[in-house]
Formats: structure tokens, C-alpha cells, sequence
């Protein structure tokens, strides 16, 4: 039976995002659907919650303490500072205190006491220490599904805890005891058993990729080609599937295109690993992250490329830059003068810097841009060869395209940029009021400099963040088609060679 839709408010916007008064359980409810059987046991899960189940809770958490040496460090050096309880966009916008980082982390940090420390042991109330009993896990599957594990409260923590690996761990472990997250189970799956987040078989995939050259004849006259399962081809492009139908996503893709053919690249899309994105690291599952990331390696052995590039999809260029060669590597079968992997965007701008692309950054006049840092390319990764690069190179590409270029403030940018809200596995259309209110220190960042700057677009290099935006804007009275590729100004703004405009054949057929 679907959940009927929950009624709230939606904040207010103002100037500077304020830190609000403190009210308990506002965000108690807020849960998403719970995983079924079919989604648990191919990931390796049971298929519903066990019996005996804090036990086999308790061993988990024993296991990951002894596997992941920072989770222990994490979940014992808190000292309760204070410095994070303002910085989770999760808080700021629904004002509940167990969305303060340290909040969120005590709830795993507690029963880590109880069970793994003598004073939690022996002397539990005196520690904080709690057993693991059901209203607990409640609170776990509650909470720790918000936490977009974006990462901005471990830049302000004066020790680096990470709460983004307490909450991943804390979500492996109710996988383990049959108490998973249906949206990113069921994504998972479908990665398993077809190739892509949105369960496109080959035939429509190839369909779309058709559909995508025949419009982009229509439009510019010149053949540009979107293949797919190339042999032989030099650059294996893995691109979020978004990019394959939705806006403004899909006009991202259309630009990857236009780049690679002015560029005279040999490059294809894969049907096997038609999916960039890794939700694997959403629920805190290596072994998962590693199975997903094993069907780029297979795509590129088959396909036999040299170079792999990545498109537009935040956790995904996570997920490559961080972990890629350790999850699937080593790929010493690729040609060593590239990175592996490399992001379209270091691609693009070096064929910029060439002066390889015919560029007319008038045919963005009609639009004043700025720039949304996706957390996980902001937090976690790095483009180019120079500290910064993941800043600074997107900065530049839009840059070069458009005339019109505002960053929002400061403090809401570059590494202590604000998450979309619905980043970590989290868009889903069950967690809409937390995506709504998590949004709202980015939505008050963009509010303020459409009214000081007249900003109309905001640009962004991720699947997830443009997917949210375009939902949750028209909550805080923006248009949901604010949000573009950033690889969408670019196709905009490329004149291809041979290119034929509908104002030229005007005026040819005025000629004629």
C-alpha cells in the first residue's frame, strides 16, 4: 500500500540561512519504504529482518570495527565540540536535533559503547551507552536515511570525523540484519541484471542514442554519432543513465557528443556498463561497489579502449577517483598517458585550452549563470592535475561558454558547498518533505544572488542535483528548468563544423 503524502510547510527563504531554535522528533516520521525480498538477496542480504537480529547486528558492527580502522576512530574521538551541529543542511532545514552530525552519530555511537567499551559495558548510563533494542533501530532507519552523507560536517570538525562512513556503516549493518533501503536495493539490482540505474535494456538504449542523432542532424545538419558497443574505439564514455532521457540531463549528453566529435575522438557508450553511478557506496557495501565497478572493467577489456571518461554524476566521479582502480583495477591495460579515470569536463577543457571547439559564447546570452559544487566531486575528488582543479575547471568550461557567470557566496561554495538534499540515496519521492527542507541553504544561497546578480540559471555537474533541483525548486518558487548541464551550455554554444542554423538556410532560401 503506498504512503499517503505527507503535508508540510515549506521554509521560508532568507537572505543568509539561519541556524534554527532546536525542536525534537520534527523529522521522527520520516522514513523511506523498506527493502522487499526480491531487492535484499541479490546483494547478499536477508530478505527481511531476522530472528535474533541485535545479535547479528552487534557482529556486524564488530566486524566493520575491525575492518575499517577509521570507524572506530571516528566513533571515539568525538569530543562534542559543537562545530558540526550547524553545518547539515538536513538540520538547518527541518531543525531537528538528531540531524546535528554528532546527533546523528551518537545513535550508532551509543550502542558502540555498550557493547564495545568497559564503561559502556559496565557502566552504561554513565557513558551514554545503550542497548540496541528495537526503538533504536527505528531511530537508525530514520535518521541515517538523512544523512546525505555529503560530507560538509567533516570539514568544519576540528578531529575529520566523517559522519558520511558512521552513516554508511550504520545502513551495511541493517542490510545485514534484513532491514535495507528499498529505493537503492531495487537501483542495485537493476545495475545486476541490465547494465543501468533505470533498467534500460540494449535495444532501447541503442533506440535513444539513434533518436539523439537523428535530432541533433535536425538541428545542426552535421552527423553526430552516439555509438554504442564500439570495438576498438580509443575512449569508453560511462555516463549516469539520466543523461540518456531526462532533462536537462540528456542535453549534457548531446554536448559530450559534440566535444568528442570536433575533437576527432574515437569513443563509445557501453551496453554492459551503461551506468556511472555507484549506489553501492550509498548503503556502505564494498562488496557491491566492487561488483558494479567490475562492469566498467569488463566493458573496457570487451571493447578494448585505451581511456576511460566519466560523465556528469557526482557520487559516481566519487566512486571512480577514489576507488575505481582499487574496487576493479589495475588497469594496466589502458594506455598510461591518460588518468584512469578521467572526467569530461578535464577532457572539454583541454580541448578548449587547444582551441579545438568553434565557440560562441553569445548563444548563452540569454541566461546569467551560476554554479552549484556537487558534494561528492567537491569533498571527495579533484580534477586536472593541480590541487582545486574540481573548482576551478567546471568554473572555467562554463566560463568559456557564457558571458554571464556569478558564484553564489563563499561560504555556501567550493568545499563547504551545501548538498542538494537529495544526494546518498535519498532521492526518492517517499523522503520529499527532507528533500524539500534539506534544499533550503542552497535554495536561500541561489535565491540571493538571482536578486542581486539577476541570476536565471544555476549550472551543475551531477545527475543527482540537477534530478533534485528540478523537483524541489518549484517548492521554493523557482522554475524546475533553472537547473542545466553544464555540458548542456556547451552543446549550446559550439558551432560544429559544417553546421547549418535555421538563420543561415533563411538566409540562403533569400539568396536563392
Amino acid at each position: 500500500m503506498a504512503k499517503k503524502p505527507i503535508e508540510f510547510e515549506v521554509p521560508k527563504l532568507t537572505e543568509y540561512t539561519e541556524v534554527p531554535a532546536v525542536t525534537p522528533d520534527t523529522m521522527a516520521h520520516s522514513s523511506p519504504y523498506v527493502s522487499k525480498v526480491e531487492f535484499q538477496e541479490p546483494l547478499g542480504y536477508p530478505g527481511e529482518l531476522v530472528d535474533g537480529w541485535q545479535d547479528k547486528a552487534i557482529g556486524a558492527m564488530g566486524e566493520m570495527l575491525g575492518k575499517y580502522r577509521s570507524l572506530q576512530v571516528f566513533l571515539d574521538s568525538c569530543v562534542k565540540c559543537g562545530a558540526c551541529t550547524d553545518k547539515c543542511h538536513y538540520y538547518l532545514g527541518t531543525s531537528d536535533p538528531k540531524n546535528m552530525p554528532v546527533a546523528r552519530q551518537d545513535l550508532l555511537r551509543k550502542v558502540y559503547r555498550r557493547y564495545f567499551t568497559f564503561a559502556g559495558k559496565y557502566f552504561p548510563k554513565l557513558v551514554g551507552a545503550v542497548d540496541l533494542d528495537k526503538e533504536v533501530l527505528d531511530d537508525w532507519y530514520s535518521y541515517f536515511h538523512q544523512c546525505s552523507q555529503c560530507r560538509r560536517c567533516s570539514v568544519f570538525c576540528p578531529y575529520g570525523i566523517d559522519t558520511a562512513e558512521i552513516s554508511m556503516a550504520a545502513r551495511e549493518i541493517m542490510d545485514r540484519i534484513g532491514l535495507g533501503q528499498k529505493y537503492c536495493n531495487e537501483i542495485i539490482n537493476k545495475v545486476f541484471k541490465i547494465g543501468n540505474n533505470l533498467g534500460l535494456p540494449e535495444n532501447a538504449l541503442a533506440d535513444t542514442l539513434e533518436g539523439l542523432e537523428e535530432d541533433v542532424e535536425d538541428e545542426t545538419g552535421v552527423a553526430v554519432k552516439y555509438p554504442l558497443d564500439k570495438k576498438g574505439a580509443d575512449i569508453l564514455l560511462v555516463t549516469p543513465s539520466a543523461d540518456f532521457f531526462a532533462e536537462p540531463h540528456v542535453d549534457g549528453l548531446i554536448g559530450y557528443g559534440k566535444v568528442f566529435h570536433e575533437a576527432g575522438a574515437d569513443w563509445t557508450l557501453s551496453s554492459k556498463a551503461s551506468e556511472a553511478a555507484n549506489f553501492g557506496m550509498f548503503i556502505g557495501s564494498y562488496e557491491n561497489m566492487r561488483r558494479i565497478s567490475l562492469r566498467i572493467r569488463e566493458a573496457a577489456l570487451e571493447l578494448g579502449v585505451k581511456r576511460i571518461i566519466f560523465g556528469e554524476c557526482g557520487h559516481a566521479w566519487r566512486v571512480a577517483y577514489s576507488f575505481l582502480n582499487t574496487l576493479a583495477g589495475p588497469f594496466d591495460f589502458l594506455d598510461p598517458k591518460y588518468p584512469v579515470p578521467q572526467h569530461i569536463l578535464e577532457f572539454t577543457w583541454g580541448e578548449i585550452q587547444k582551441g579545438t571547439l568553434n565557440i560562441d559564447k553569445s548563444r548563452n546570452d540569454d541566461m546569467v549563470l551560476t554554479f552549484h559544487d556537487s558534494c561528492n566531486v567537491a569533498r571527495a575528488s579533484r580534477m586536472g592535475d593541480e590541487p582545486g582543479g574540481q573548482f576551478t575547471i567546471p568554473r572555467n568550461v562554463i566560463k568559456a561558454v557564457c558571458n554571464n557567470f556569478v558564484d553564489m557566496a563563499p561560504d555556501t561554495i567550493h568545499e563547504k558547498t551545501f548538498c542538494c538534499g537529495g544526494g546518498g540515496g535519498l532521492l526518492t519521492d517517499d523522503l520529499m518533505e527532507l528533500r524539500v527542507k534539506g534544499a533550503k541553504p542552497r535554495m536561500d544561497a541561489l535565491s540571493t544572488v538571482i536578486e542581486d546578480h539577476g541570476v536565471t540559471h544555476m549550472a551543475a555537474i551531477c545527475a543527482i542535483c540537477k534530478a533534485q533541483f528540478t523537483k524541489v525548486l518549484p517548492f521554493y518558487g523557482m522554475g524546475m528548468d533553472m537547473i542545466q548541464s553544464v555540458h548542456g551550455l556547451v552543446s549550446n554554444a559550439i558551432i560544429l563544423t559544417g553546421q547549418v542554423d535555421d538563420d543561415d538556410e533563411e538566409d540562403a532560401e533569400d539568396a536563392a
